[in-house]
């Protein structure tokens, strides 16, 4: 199910539009910057390696993973992403994830973001949970996720690989009647 739409921005001054091919070049510099990504699971080697989501995110299949960019209406820089993937359609269920370039950190912007968009999300596509896996060492998002409602539901030890270790991940989810 292509995300052929964007929710309104909950933070003023920022807009929401889905990610598009034309963003490789901005994405892969807010993703190339050592702090945005030090707290993800996220080991880019190159733009390249973004390219194949692309397709994904464009694919009409409803368990393709949706991104939006986090555009700054002033610039029309695209100063992040949010979105979905692991979308379950069986399960009406999807993993939430974003990064926002650290010049706008500090701002509330995420927890805007996350929790307008989570909403959106429900009532859009139906899903009856929601949920995160952030790395331990993420403190920030896990803040973010509580603040929009996402309760910790545990640890998953060794979840995913992080740049060739396994990395211990908390687990936070939201549910549509939370």
């Amino acid at each position: 199910m292509r995300m052929v739409e964007a929710p309104a921005s909950a933070y003023p001054g920022l807009s929401l539009r889905p990610l598009e091919r034309t963003d490789l070049d901005a994405w892969y510099a807010c993703l190339s910057q050592p702090e945005v990504v030090r707290h993800t699971s996220w080991n880019l080697d190159s733009k390249a390696a973004l390219e194949p989501m692309f397709d994904a995110f464009e694919s009409s299949d409803a368990e393709s993973p949706r991104r939006l960019a986090i555009i700054e209406d002033a610039s029309g820089q695209l100063v992040g992403t949010i979105g979905f993937h692991t979308v379950s359609a069986v399960h009406r269920t999807a993993e939430i994830a974003y990064e926002l370039s650290p010049s706008h950190w500090g701002r509330g912007i995420a927890t805007a973001m996350c929790a307008g968009v989570s909403a959106w999300a429900f009532h859009r596509y139906g899903w009856v949970r929601i949920q995160a896996a952030v790395l331990e060492s993420n403190r920030p998002s896990a803040r973010v996720l509580q603040r929009c409602g996402y309760r910790h539901e545990g640890l998953l030890r060794a979840y995913r690989m992080v740049r060739g270790e396994p990395g211990d991940f908390h687990l936070y989810a939201r549910l549509a009647t939370d």
